[in-house]
C-alpha cells in the first residue's frame, strides 16, 4: 500500500471491494463499467494536461513554501476589509472542525438543530445592530448583498410606482467602488437606472423607487444619514443602508432612522479577510419584505411535542418554486463563516464588542492628533475608523511600503488610514514615523490612548443590543468551548456518516486540503494590496485557473463569482457581453429543460433573458424535437441554452452533441450548469460536448466543504470566443480585455476557499482526478444494483446505467399512506441524511454517494433502505401509528417512562444492529413547518412569546 498515495486515501472502495461491487452490478471492469455508461463520442481520447500526483506530506511543504511568498504587510486600506483577531477557541472548535465544516445546508431541520441556532444568533446580532425586524442567514458579500437590497426594493415598488415605471436607483458617490461597480451589473438587464450622486447636494424626486448610502463612508465620512432618509420617505423612496457592522456598536441603527434595508460584512468579527473571502454578509429589513428577502431565514418553529424547534423558513429554496417569476437566484449562503461571525458576537458580549469599537474609534481619533501636529490636515469631520489624511500619495505610498505598510489613495493628495481591531499603539507610531518622513517634520510618539468624540451626537449609538441570554454568557474559553460542542452533537455531518445527496456531492473534504486555511501567510492578505504583494496567491489561482481550463477544455476560467448561483448568472452576463459585442442586442431567449434546477431560469431573468422551457422524454432526457422546433422559432433572437450534464436525472445523455449543434446552428451559446462535473472529470468535459460556458461548483466536485451551507465558489470556464468578457474589477485589474463589470465584490471571489480546490488537483493527479469520477460512477451503480429489488431507478442511460447519482421512484408507496418525506425522517433513526428529496421529480429521492464512501458505509445506507423498504410494507394506510410516520424518534421519547406506540423501543431507535455502535440521536421530533412560517421568528425569542398566537 502506497502510504503517500493521496488517492488511496480519498477514494474510498478499497481494489478488493471494487473487485466484489463489479461483480455485484454485473460486468468485468470498471473499464466496461465506463463504457456501458458514458456515450463513446464524448469520452476523452487522452489523458489530461495536468501534474502527476503530490503526496499529501509533499503538499503541505509545497503549500506552505509558496505562502511564504505572500508579503505580509500591515494593512490599513478599509473599504470593506479590516484585519481581525480570530479567538482561537473559534479557529479550533468551528473553522478547523469537521463536525462544522462538513456539514449540509439545513434541509433535515431535526438534525441540524446546533448549525440552526448559531444562524439564529448570528441573526439576532445582525437584527439587534442594524435595528431592523427580520434578517437572513447571511449572503455572500457586502457588495452583492447591496445588489440583493436594490432588487428586492425595485420588486417591491407599490402600485403606481410600477404603473409610471419609476426606475431610477440613488447610489450615494461614498459607496464601495466594488458595489457600485456590482450594481451596475445586476441594474442594467433588469431595467434599473443607477444615478451616482452627493448625497447631501441631491433631490430625490418620484422618478426614483430607491436609494443606497453607506455609513461610515467609503472614505471614513459619517454622514447624516438620518435626514436623508426622513427626507427619502417623504418622497415614497425607499432607502438601503450598507453599513460597517462594527461601527453600529457605536452608531445607532439604521432602522432607527427608518431604514428599509441594512446590508454589509460580518467579516469585522473574527473572518480573516484571506485576499477576499469567504466572508459572511448581512441582510436585514423589514418584516412586510418577509416573502422577498433573498437567501435563507431561519425561523422558530415547534416540533410534534410541541418542543422549540428550529428551521429554515420561507425562503427555502424558493427559486426552486417561483422559477422564472423569482427575484434572486440565491440558493446558499456563508454559514460556516455566519456561524463563527455570530460566535464571535457570542464570546465577546456587548461589552467586548463595545471595547473593541472604542479601542478603534479611539486609536483613529489619538492617531488624528499626531498627525495634526505634523502640521496635516485631516478632512473627515467625523469618523468611527478610517480618516482622510492630505498628503503626497506618491511620496506616503513610496515611505510606508518601504515600511511594509499599506494604506490608500484615493488620489494624488488624499491617503486614508482604516484602523482595526489589530492596531497597537506601536503600529500607530509606526504611522506617524512614516508621515514624519514625508513631511520632514517631527512629533511625539503616542503613549495612550485618548477618548475622544468623533461621532455627531445625533447619531450617537442609543438602542441597547445583543440583550438575549446567549450573547451575555459564554465569555470564558471553557464556556464557549462546551457551548460550541453542544450545538455541535445536534448535527449530523459528513464525520458521522454518509451524506448522499445527488446533485450535491457530498465528498470527502480532506484535512491535509484544509490546514492551509488556518495560515495567517494565507489569511491575513487584503484584496486590494497592490499586486507585487500577494505572490503565492498569484501563482496558486493562475495554476487553479489553468487547471479548470483543462478539465473542462475550454480556452480561460475566471474565480470570481462566489457562488454557484453567481456563476450561473456570471456565464450568462458572459454570453450576452458576447452577442452585444457583434451588434445582437436582441438576442435574449434562453431556452431551458423542465428538468433544470431553479436557479437556471431564476439566473436567466436577473441576466435580462425571457426563459423558454423546452419538454423532457419519458427517459427523462430532453425531447430533442421540441428543442430543435423552439430553437428554430426563436433563431433570431436565440441567446443561449442552459443544459445540465449529466442531466439532473442522473443519466449521460447520448443525443447532447445534437443538442448543442442545434443552439450554435441558431446562433445561440450553451451553458452547461456544472453541477454534475464530478461525472465528467478525466472522463469527457464541456467543451469536448460543444458547451460554451460553464459554471463549477468548487464545494461539489472540487472538494471544498459546504460548511452547513456555505461557503460556495462558481467559477466559470469559457471557450474562445468568450474570453475578452471574463468579469473585472474597478480596483485590481482582472478579466478580459472587454471585460463585464463585477460580479462579487473581490477580484478573486473567495480566494482562501480556492486553496482547498488546488490541493485537491494536486494531490489527486490527473490520475486520480480520473479515477475518482470512475469510483463515483461505479458506487452510485452498485448502490442502484442493491436497492433494485426495493425500489425502482426512475432513470437510467440506454445501457441501463446510472451517472454518479440516481432517482428512485417513492410515489407508489402513497398507496400505503406513506410519503417520500416520511423517509427521509426515518433515515434519521438510522443515522443517516436523507438523500435529495423531491428533486427533480416529486415523491423521489436522488442518491448520490460520491468516491469518497466506502463500500461497508454504503451497504450500511443500502441495508437502512432494504430495512426502511420492509417496514413500508408493513405499514397501514388507514394507521398512521407507524415508524415511518413518527420518525425520528429522540431520546427523549425513548427513555420516556411512558410507551404506548405498538412497536418497540428497540425498532424505533436502533432498527439494525449497527446502529447500536454509533447512535446518533436527534435533537427534537419532526417539527412543523407551517406552524414557523405562520408566525415567523427570526431572532432569539424564546418560544413562550408567540406559542399561544
Amino acid at each position: 500500500m502506497n502510504t503517500h498515495s493521496f488517492a488511496l486515501r480519498h477514494i474510498g472502495p478499497r481494489e478488493d471491494d471494487q473487485k466484489l461491487m463489479l461483480d455485484a452490478i454485473g460486468v468485468d471492469s470498471l473499464e466496461q463499467l465506463i463504457y456501458e455508461t458514458i456515450p463513446d463520442d464524448i469520452r476523452l481520447k487522452e489523458d489530461l494536461d495536468l501534474d502527476a500526483a503530490m503526496g499529501e506530506f509533499d503538499y503541505s511543504s509545497h503549500i506552505n513554501e509558496l505562502s511564504k511568498l505572500n508579503k505580509i504587510y500591515k494593512t490599513y486600506i478599509g473599504l470593506g476589509y479590516h484585519p481581525t483577531i480570530l479567538p482561537a477557541v473559534i479557529q479550533r472548535n468551528i473553522l478547523e472542525n469537521p463536525g462544522w465544516y462538513t456539514a449540509y445546508t439545513p434541509y433535515q431541520a431535526e438534525i441540524a438543530q446546533g448549525r440552526l441556532e448559531a444562524l439564529l444568533n448570528f441573526q439576532t446580532m445582525v437584527i439587534d445592530l442594524t435595528g431592523m425586524e427580520i434578517a437572513n442567514a447571511s449572503l455572500l458579500d457586502e457588495s452583492t448583498a447591496a445588489a440583493e437590497a436594490m432588487s428586492m426594493l425595485f420588486a417591491v415598488r407599490d402600485r403606481s410606482q410600477k404603473k409610471n415605471k419609476v426606475n431610477k436607483f440613488f447610489v450615494s458617490d461614498l459607496v464601495l467602488p466594488q458595489t457600485i461597480d456590482l450594481l451596475e451589473t445586476r441594474a442594467k438587464p433588469i431595467g434599473i437606472e443607477l444615478i451616482i450622486g452627493n448625497e447631501a447636494e441631491y433631490n430625490l424626486s418620484n422618478e426614483y423607487f430607491g436609494a443606497l448610502l453607506q455609513y461610515p463612508g467609503k472614505n471614513g465620512q459619517i454622514t447624516d444619514i438620518k435626514s436623508f432618509i426622513e427626507k427619502a420617505n417623504a418622497e415614497n423612496i425607499k432607502v438601503a443602508v450598507a453599513a460597517d457592522i462594527l461601527s453600529l456598536v457605536k452608531l445607532e441603527a439604521p432602522g432607527k432612522f427608518g431604514a428599509d434595508v441594512v446590508v454589509g460584512t460580518t467579516q469585522r468579527f473574527g473572518i480573516p479577510m484571506g485576499y477576499g473571502g469567504p466572508h459572511a454578509a448581512y441582510f436585514a429589513t423589514k418584516e412586510a419584505y418577509k416573502r422577498d428577502v433573498p437567501g435563507r431565514i431561519i425561523g422558530v418553529t415547534k416540533d410534534v411535542n410541541n418542543n422549540r424547534a428550529l428551521r429554515m423558513a420561507l425562503q427555502t429554496r424558493e427559486q426552486h418554486i417561483k422559477r422564472d417569476k423569482a427575484t434572486s437566484n440565491i440558493c446558499t449562503a456563508q454559514v460556516l463563516l455566519a456561524v463563527m461571525a455570530g460566535m464571535y458576537a457570542v464570546y465577546h458580549g456587548p461589552k467586548g464588542l463595545t471595547f473593541i469599537a472604542d479601542n478603534i474609534k479611539n486609536s483613529a481619533s489619538t492617531l488624528v492628533n499626531a498627525l495634526e501636529k505634523l502640521e496635516l490636515e485631516q478632512v473627515n469631520s467625523h469618523y468611527f475608523d478610517t480618516i482622510q489624511i492630505k498628503a503626497d500619495a506618491v511620496k506616503t505610498k513610496y515611505e510606508a511600503e518601504k515600511r511594509e505598510v499599506n494604506f490608500h489613495y484615493p488620489d494624488t493628495n488624499t491617503v486614508t488610514i482604516s484602523i482595526n481591531e489589530t492596531t497597537s499603539i506601536s503600529d500607530l507610531n509606526e504611522i506617524i514615523e512614516i508621515f514624519e518622513s514625508v513631511t520632514e517634520n517631527t512629533t511625539d510618539r503616542i503613549e495612550t490612548i485618548s477618548t475622544n468624540t468623533t461621532i455627531p451626537k445625533h447619531l450617537k449609538r442609543q438602542s441597547e443590543f445583543l440583550t438575549a441570554e446567549v450573547f451575555n454568557t459564554y465569555h470564558s474559553e471553557t464556556e464557549i468551548m462546551r457551548y460550541i460542542k453542544t450545538l455541535e452533537r445536534k448535527d449530523l455531518a459528513l464525520n458521522h456518516s454518509m451524506i448522499s445527496l445527488g446533485s450535491c456531492t457530498m465528498k470527502l473534504n480532506a484535512a491535509a486540503e484544509m490546514l492551509p486555511l488556518s495560515s495567517t501567510n494565507w489569511g491575513s492578505i487584503h484584496p486590494f494590496v497592490p499586486v507585487n504583494q500577494p505572490i503565492g496567491y498569484k501563482l496558486v489561482l493562475n495554476a487553479l485557473e489553468n487547471q479548470l481550463t483543462e478539465i473542462t477544455g475550454f480556452a480561460a476560467t475566471s474565480l470570481q463569482p462566489n457562488s454557484g448561483a453567481q456563476g450561473e448568472f456570471a456565464g450568462l452576463m458572459v454570453i450576452k457581453a458576447y452577442h452585444e459585442s457583434r451588434g445582437d442586442h436582441h438576442r435574449n431567449i434562453c431556452l431551458i429543460p423542465s428538468s433544470a434546477h431553479g436557479t437556471n431560469p431564476a439566473s436567466a431573468v436577473m441576466a435580462g433573458m425571457k426563459v423558454v422551457v423546452t419538454k423532457s422524454t419519458e427517459e427523462g432526457n430532453i425531447d430533442v424535437d421540441d428543442l430543435r422546433e423552439k430553437a428554430e422559432l426563436h433563431k433570431d433572437n436565440l441567446s443561449a441554452l442552459m443544459v445540465t450534464y449529466p442531466s439532473t436525472h442522473g443519466v449521460y445523455e447520448s443525443a447532447i452533441k445534437d443538442i448543442t449543434k442545434i443552439i450554435h446552428d441558431n446562433g445561440g451559446q450553451v451553458y452547461m450548469d456544472g453541477a454534475n462535473m464530478n461525472a465528467q472529470v478525466g472522463l469527457t468535459n464541456p467543451g469536448n460536448i460543444g458547451a460554451d460556458v460553464c459554471h463549477l461548483n468548487l464545494h461539489k466536485t472540487f472538494a471544498i466543504p459546504h460548511g452547513g451551507g456555505g461557503p460556495g465558489v462558481g467559477p466559470i470556464c469559457v471557450a474562445e470566443q468568450l474570453v475578452p468578457f471574463l468579469p473585472g474589477n474597478p480596483i485590481i485589474k482582472t478579466g478580459g480585455h472587454q471585460s463585464i463589470s463585477a460580479i462579487s465584490a473581490a477580484p478573486y471571489g473567495s480566494a482562501l476557499a480556492c486553496l482547498i480546490s488546488y490541493g485537491y488537483i494536486k494531490m489527486l493527479g490527473y490520475r486520480g482526478l480520473k479515477k475518482a469520477t470512475e469510483i463515483a460512477i461505479l458506487n452510485a451503480n452498485y448502490i442502484k444494483e442493491r436497492l433494485k429489488d426495493h425500489y425502482p431507478t426512475l432513470y437510467s442511460g440506454e445501457k441501463g446505467r446510472a451517472a454518479h447519482e440516481m432517482i428512485i421512484d417513492c410515489r407508489d408507496f402513497k398507496a400505503k399512506g406513506i410519503e417520500v418525506v416520511d423517509i427521509a425522517k426515518r433515515l434519521m433513526d438510522y443515522g443517516f441524511h436523507a438523500p435529495t428529496v423531491s428533486f427533480p421529480v416529486a415523491g423521489t429521492m436522488m442518491i448520490e454517494p460520491t468516491e469518497s464512501e466506502s463500500k461497508a458505509e454504503m451497504d450500511r445506507f443500502c441495508d437502512a433502505m432494504i430495512s426502511i423498504r420492509k417496514e413500508i410494507d408493513e405499514a397501514n394506510k388507514d394507521d398512521h401509528n407507524n415508524p415511518l410516520k413518527n420518525a425520528p424518534h429522540t431520546m427523549a421519547m425513548v427513555t420516556s417512562d411512558e410507551w404506548t406506540l405498538p412497536y418497540s423501543r428497540e425498532k424505533a431507535a436502533f432498527p439494525l444492529d449497527y446502529v447500536k455502535d454509533t447512535k446518533f440521536w436527534p435533537s427534537v421530533r419532526r417539527v412543523d413547518d407551517a406552524f414557523g412560517d405562520r408566525n415567523l421568528i427570526c431572532s432569539c425569542a424564546p418560544i413562550e412569546d408567540y406559542m399561544d398566537s
